[in-house]
């Protein structure tokens, strides 16, 4: 699967869009990792273990797109973005999505 930001496919030529397609997932902080971050954040620099824990999201919600555009039969993914969003105090979404095609063949 073809997965760009840009609108256009360097491997092929766009004949049709099937329409958006997304993946997401909502990740809560651990009580651990807060208590370890509460420390970090006494001494300042990054806090790893929420870098690694946002990583791991985005990472799900890009499969989970890509998975969204194979069940529609596309070749390609164009317009990729990524959100953010707080859904309550210690939970986020994350939102992967973007513009399902098909190529040439």
């Amino acid at each position: 699967m073809i997965v760009t930001t840009g609108i256009d496919v360097a491997e092929g030529e766009i004949v049709r869009t099937i329409g958006i397609v997304r993946g997401n997932t909502i990740r809560a902080k651990h009580v651990g990792t807060d208590i370890i971050a509460g420390l970090r954040n006494l001494v300042g620099g990054e806090v790893s273990e929420y870098t690694k824990l946002m990583a791991e999201a985005r990472e799900q919600a890009y499969d989970r797109m890509v998975a969204d555009a194979k069940r529609v039969g596309a070749d390609a993914v164009i317009g990729v973005n990524f959100t953010t969003s707080m859904i309550t105090q210690g939970a986020a979404e994350i939102l992967a999505y973007g513009t399902a095609v098909e190529l040439k063949k």
